[in-house]
């Protein structure tokens, strides 16, 4: 007879499903708050879970994370998951550890596509879900309109009966009030806590099965070493227990745990022992990865594995070479961009890497060009220099067809701007699916687009629409290939030579393009210095200066003055750059740059290419 499954009442393990800037880390802030975590009179930091740099200056989660409140005497273990399908690796990791969603909706701008994403893993999975509708406070709130979206959601993504039939809470989660109509006057957010407990299930075990455990994040300590987290799934383990690590292969490596931690609040307690469905962290094991189930060596029994999407763009990472290589960054070898990459595959599980034909070039794939933009600017405020290559989606062939990633992509903007935004995706192998124009004045709607076409595209976008469009998208599967199709109208203006950018020069290659460097920014000869108006690369010279004469008329020398130039971002340069172009990434400096430096070496290159 199968053996019905128990549970463990005292804990409850859910993670938070959110687009971006719904308000799920304030929500969270607002948690620790009212369990009693920190006292009234504490001085207490806002966006708590947020820890990385980049999170709080995007205002984004990347990394999934793990914290816990107390309430009435349950544990609630809550697992922050990113809301943006890029990092999908990091949902998929977080959700395997989680036994209930709490889904968190913009009473204003309601179910948006990277919920869509993370919802669409919830469900698959399992879970029960909790639905908070937040921000009710907001002028433009539409709490009954977004509740109907919510239900055509669920249904559109084939939820069971059981995960339509959510809970529902209203929130204000800035000012921590949960209610269960729009209209009521809040305090707190017990009612939120309360449906937590009784809704979502304890952690299920089977009460005669050994101890298992499965790695579903990694991270390093100074003073301890590697630590794995994971979720128990059965049995119990106590401090300095004889466990083995099962890997992928199912080879055995003996272990001993030195130290076994349990979240409490956002830092982390030491205990002797951990139960069922405890999100443990264990100190002292080497050479786990995630996905690896750790278990007693007397009953070895794998859990099944975390198994995440394949990457979808690949980019080449490679030693500087540039004149102006090693000056700024603190790692420049590529002994230690290797072994940086090679961390990086360990910690996440949706980057992948790839050696190359050339031992200074590595080829590391990922879900999109955002998440290796995250990865770059990571490695680049770690004092690594080093440069990257245009972005490439990844191909697949299967019964003789060519089949590339396509995006399913969600466009909201004015009327007045529908012709342009059409007609650009049209171009890059668009196809329009659904339209909708309430006679608001906008207009939204939905596109099927190649991966590829999006690259680049975003900041078109914004200049079509005038800052006002809201564009967000979707992996969508892969189709067959739509053929050819460009995704930059405009060359390069390339440095001639090394010297530095002189006012001048600069006010004469204005009519050219657009800039990117100023007058005093040092160049080197196959440097892009700006934005070609014509579809060709010009080679130009930044550092020429006024020739002095004799005689001078009055009021021949007027100051130059130059057009401001638009800063140069991460993002913007990688979507900019060609395959013959690279972006040279230093801790100071983003500089673009051909592949070939020399202007003849190109000339002699570009000519036997076309013989």
């Amino acid at each position: 007879m199968p053996v019905t499954p128990d549970q463990n009442s005292k804990l409850r393990n859910i993670a938070i499903i959110a687009h971006v800037d719904h308000g799920k880390t304030t929500l969270v802030d607002a948690m620790f708050r009212q369990s009693g975590l920190f006292r009234d009179s504490q001085v207490m930091d806002d966006r708590l879970m947020d820890t990385m740099d980049l999170e709080r200056e995007r205002g984004i989660t990347i990394a999934a994370k793990n914290c816990s409140v107390v309430w009435k005497g349950v544990r609630i273990n809550i697992i922050d998951t990113p809301g943006h399908a890029d990092f999908g690796g990091e949902v998929e990791r977080a959700l395997s550890m989680a036994d209930g969603a709490i889904l968190l909706v913009d009473a204003s701008e309601g179910p948006l596509p990277q919920t869509r994403f993370v919802l669409k893993k919830a469900l698959a999975a399992g879970l029960k879900i909790v639905v908070v509708i937040n921000k009710i406070d907001r002028q433009d709130a539409r709490a009954h309109a977004v509740l109907d979206e919510i239900y055509d959601l669920l249904i559109d993504l084939e939820a069971t009966d059981e995960q339509i039939d959510f809970p529902l809470v209203y929130a204000i989660g800035r000012d921590g009030i949960a209610i269960k109509e729009p209209d009521e006057t809040g305090h707190n957010l017990d009612l939120l806590f309360d449906t937590i407990v009784e809704e979502i299930p304890g952690p299920s075990y089977d009460p005669g099965a050994p101890f298992q455990l499965r790695v579903s994040d990694l991270s390093y300590s100074d003073y301890l070493g590697r630590l794995a987290v994971g979720k128990i799934f059965n049995g119990r383990a106590r401090a300095r227990d004889s466990l083995v690590c099962m890997g992928e292969n199912g080879k055995q490596v003996p272990l001993k745990v030195s130290k076994l931690q349990i979240y409490e609040g956002m830092t982390l307690t030491v205990v002797d022992e951990v139960q069922t469905g405890d999100i443990v962290v264990i100190a002292g094991i080497e050479n786990v990865k995630i996905g690896d189930t750790i278990c007693h060596h007397e009953h070895p029994r794998a859990l099944p594995r975390i198994r995440v999407d394949e990457p979808t763009v690949s980019m080449k990472f490679s030693v500087n070479t540039s004149p102006f290589g090693g000056q700024e960054g603190k790692y420049v070898q590529s002994s230690r961009l290797r072994e940086r990459l090679v961390k990086e595959t360990l910690l996440n599980v949706a980057i992948q890497m790839a050696e190359t034909n050339d031992r200074d070039s590595f080829l590391v794939k990922g879900r999109g060009e955002f998440q290796l933009a995250i990865l770059i600017e990571t490695m680049r405020r770690e004092g690594f220099e080093f440069c990257v290559g245009q972005p490439e989606v990844i191909f697949r062939h299967e019964k003789g067809k060519k089949l590339e990633p396509i995006e399913k992509l969600f466009v909201d903007c004015e009327e007045s701007f529908l012709g342009i935004v059409v007609e650009k995706l049209s171009l890059r192998k668009g196809k329009m699916i659904n339209l909708v124009n309430n006679g608001s004045g906008r207009v939204r709607f939905e596109f099927s687009v190649p991966s590829r076409a999006l690259i680049g595209y975003r900041d078109e976008f914004l200049t079509d629409t005038r800052g006002t469009g809201i564009l967000n998208s979707i992996f969508d599967g892969y189709d067959e290939y739509r053929g050819d199709c460009s995704s930059r109208f405009t060359g390069s203006l390339v440095a001639d030579r090394t010297g530095t950018g002189v006012a001048y020069a600069l006010f004469n290659l204005e009519p050219r393009g657009r800039l990117f460097i100023e007058p005093g920014d040092p160049t080197y000869e196959g440097m892009i210095i700006g934005e070609h108006n014509r579809s060709q690369d010009i080679n130009v010279n930044p550092c020429k200066e006024k020739k002095l004469t004799n005689m001078r008329a009055s009021g021949k020398d007027e100051a130059v003055i130059l057009s401001p130039i638009k800063p140069l971002t991460l993002e913007f340069a990688i979507s900019f750059i060609r395959e013959d172009e690279l972006l040279e990434v230093t801790p100071r400096s983003l500089r673009m740059r051909k592949t070939i430096l020399s202007a003849s070496k190109r000339h002699t290159a570009n000519a036997s290419k076309y013989k």
